[in-house]
């Protein structure tokens, strides 16, 4: 358990803040979004629904007091429109940017919109916090900079080569952010995510991430399709945890202006290995799948091991994961059975 998190949602609900949560409508924005508004804070959320979905809004309104949601404000607009991000940023402590287009195969067809979103947008975002005075910025990052970089476990400080046109855009937001504290003296963090899984995270589509789909997949009785041999690794990381490190982020804004932080269990699971928990979790849960997994081509733009060190978010933040991959896994699973069928 995090003592720094427990004390500042202490700290929180004893002096509420108000948060501008972008991406509010999707996947980690609906977790963040639910869980300030349990602690009482105020929030603007803004969405245009791109990756988005109503029936997560809807989903928190439910999971929430009527009290509660009355102190959510919500926004319909895009963060390419420079307006917009004004309107969302007026009146407003903190910032957790939480709006992109996701997916490395989504970049690589379309590297244009990815660039506009995950750029353009960012840029305007910046612009706005800056000139609302907000006092922290909080954005996700992601753990594709790292790209062609051999070392594990992943080092802040220590990036390769960029894979994919997505990785490019989210390289090139923290160098913003990094200009920005040394020309304005404007202070951000960047969380650089792993593999974030749980409630909320869309099954559907081309660009779906693997837990989900391959839940889905399996509740329906549908082959799982492994991309590659299925012993490429990623650090799985439940998304309570990010959640946990967007909010002790938000309240310990560097001295120096920026800082990345890793966002992650600091452990290494195979494909092969996920689809044995995610097999056994639904055994538990009275699903039963008696498929062997189907094994396809390697994936374009695609790093063959990921795992995070998350030291220096553990010691300049407070960060402590409270969930292991299949700590998550046995956490979300009512929730994939209820919603994915």
């Amino acid at each position: 358990m995090s003592q720094a998190f427990e004390t500042l949602k202490a700290d929180l609900q004893r002096q509420p803040r108000t948060w501008l949560v972008t991406g509010c409508a999707g996947f980690i924005g609906s977790n963040l979004l639910e869980t300030l508004l349990r602690l009482n804070q105020k929030v603007v959320g803004l969405d245009n629904f791109a990756t988005g979905y109503q029936h997560n809004l809807d989903e928190v309104q439910g999971q929430v007091s009527d009290s509660q949601w009355r102190n959510f404000n919500f926004i319909e607009g895009d963060i390419r429109n420079l307006e917009t991000c004004r309107q969302a940023c007026e009146g407003v402590d903190i910032v957790l940017h939480q709006a992109a287009l996701g997916s490395v195969p989504r970049s690589i067809n379309d590297p244009i919109t990815t660039n506009d979103v995950n750029i353009g947008g960012f840029l305007n975002m910046m612009v706005a916090a800056r000139d609302a005075a907000v006092t922290s910025f909080v954005f996700a990052a992601s753990s594709s900079t790292y790209g062609d970089h051999p070392d594990l476990p992943k080092v802040e400080d220590k990036i390769g080569n960029p894979l994919s046109p997505y990785a490019v855009t989210k390289y090139v937001d923290e160098l913003y952010a990094s200009v920005f504290a040394r020309t304005y003296g404007f202070r951000s963090i960047g969380l650089r995510y792993f593999n974030v899984f749980g409630k909320r995270q869309d099954p559907d589509g081309a660009y779906a991430a693997v837990i989900p789909k391959w839940t889905a997949a399996m509740i329906k009785g549908e082959d799982v399709l492994v991309n590659g041999d299925g012993e490429t690794s990623r650090d799985f990381c439940f998304v309570e945890n990010a959640v946990q490190a967007n909010l002790l982020a938000g309240a310990n804004m560097p001295e120096n202006g920026f800082e990345v932080y890793n966002v992650a269990v600091n452990a290494r699971t195979s494909l092969n290995e996920l689809f044995a928990y995610l097999s056994a979790t639904l055994g538990a849960n009275g699903i039963q799948y008696g498929k062997q997994p189907v094994y396809r081509d390697f994936r374009q733009g695609d790093v063959r091991h990921s795992q995070a060190d998350i030291g220096k978010a553990q010691a300049q933040l407070g960060y402590v994961p409270s969930h292991t991959i299949l700590q998550g896994i046995e956490t979300a699973m009512p929730w994939y059975i209820q919603f994915l069928k």
